[in-house]
């Protein structure tokens, strides 16, 4: 069913949610902006306290000079219980004006009619912002987020170890490389500690992914005659991928493999592991962290991931879009907050961060620079998960975490895919 019609007959719901908007746009105001006195509520993730707290203060200060009467209360949410936390907010008369969603959660808001459309005429650089991103915003030929930034998966690595175990601290350009380094970190600190050369988890997904699409696989496919998804992880490229991960985790993970990669950066903080496979911004989060170890300065570097074949490793394109709830009272006040916070002036707080902006044109000088070469490279080559509308449901019943645990406590890949694929085919076509 369209979404339009599904809003406009009030039968979208999300977790017993109704999303109703106003004729008027939802919080037009023909009050005076030095006399208006909202409050307006903005939900963003850890990251903008922790890495560009900065940011949200200079935006927050020159929206005041626009609006001293309206209250400006961000609060900032964790990953594991954002979607939780939002989907019961949405439900009482408590909720977010504005509301930062990674990219594969976004197409489940869009298609409950959750959020608000936008013009991207209103935001800075729109006609250049990154496909990927753009992508998970839009739906039948309009949008409904704004993309905030984006993000692709790098080796995160200790280049001091690298050298003091290979004789260079320049990162390993094919996989075959890359393992013979390991064996020589493995055997310079490796002894009688809990050492990882190279700290896979074994729940990170993202990463498994990517091994997957190195080997010509994919999560998921749509079928034209149909118009519905299905899962593909049982295909042999699929699985050659997902073992080629597994197996790499057993080798040169030395800690608990069951884990997922939320604590792979302090891994490495604490000197426990020379490489990690994640976001660039967390070669940041090493050093600079709640948890970081300064010491490691100019230490920590990042390069891209050799994957199997002989081929760079592809990346995941990550990332966070920025929404307006429909349901919202002030969403112009919404709107012009989101523009500053994602203007050509603010993307370029998050590039001297080493965090990708959310256009191509201030993502191309980034390519020529070292540190953030081998983050903006990756993104042109990218993959992304299935834009699909029951998406949000496989990753929130962690179908593919589940999958790779199962793989390693010892479950045939061929078994393993096929219940994962069962299970995506129950999930990714259903739109609420």
């Amino acid at each position: 069913m369209n979404r339009k019609l599904m809003a406009a007959i009030g039968a979208v719901t999300l977790l017993g949610v109704t999303a109703c908007g106003s004729d008027s746009g939802g919080g037009g105001s023909a009050v005076a902006a030095e006399d208006r006195d909202e409050t307006l509520t903005v939900w963003l993730m850890g990251e903008a306290d922790s890495t560009w707290p900065e940011l949200v203060t200079e935006v927050n200060d020159k929206f005041a000079e626009t609006y001293p009467g309206v209250t400006v209360n961000v609060q900032y949410q964790q990953w594991g219980d954002k979607t939780t936390k939002l989907d019961a907010a949405l439900g009482g008369s408590e909720f977010p004006d504005v509301v930062e969603l990674g990219n594969t959660e976004t197409m489940t808001y869009i298609l409950n009619g959750v959020l608000a459309e936008i013009d991207p005429e209103q935001y800075d650089n729109s006609d250049t912002w990154i496909g990927g991103l753009v992508d998970t915003c839009s739906f039948e030929g309009a949008m409904y987020c704004v993309p905030y930034y984006a993000g692709s998966r790098v080796a995160v690595y200790n280049a001091d170890m690298f050298e003091a175990a290979t004789g260079s601290a320049e990162f390993p350009q094919t996989e075959d490389e890359l393992l013979e380094a390991m064996t020589a970190l493995d055997e310079e600190f490796g002894e009688g500690q809990a050492y990882s050369p190279m700290y896979l988890a074994g729940r990170n997904w993202h990463a498994a992914m990517s091994y997957v699409v190195g080997y010509g696989g994919q999560i998921a496919e749509f079928d034209e005659d149909s118009g519905e998804w299905s899962g593909t992880l049982s295909t042999p490229e699929a699985q050659a991928g997902i073992q080629h991960y597994i197996d790499l985790v057993k080798e040169w993970n030395r800690g608990d493999q069951t884990k997922d990669e939320e604590d792979h950066a302090l891994a490495m903080a604490q000197e426990r592991a020379a490489l990690i496979y994640g976001n660039g911004w967390e070669a940041g989060v090493v050093v600079h962290g709640a948890e970081g170890n300064p010491e490691l300065e100019g230490t920590i570097q990042v390069a891209g991931m050799p994957g199997p074949n002989g081929e760079p490793l592809p990346s995941f394109i990550g990332g966070s879009d920025l929404a307006i709830v429909e349901k919202s009272d002030v969403q112009d006040l919404a709107a012009e907050w989101i523009a500053m916070f994602t203007s050509e002036e603010s993307m370029e707080v998050l590039v001297g961060k080493d965090t990708l902006p959310n256009n191509t044109k201030q993502l191309e000088p980034l390519k020529e620079n070292p540190t953030t070469a081998p983050m903006a490279n990756a993104v042109p080559d990218a993959w992304f998960t299935p834009i699909a509308p029951g998406w949000s449901a496989v990753e929130q019943q962690s179908v593919l975490p589940n999958m790779l645990l199962e793989v390693l406590r010892g479950t045939p890949v061929e078994e393993a895919t096929a219940t994962a694929d069962a299970a995506i085919d129950d999930l990714i076509n259903n739109e609420a």
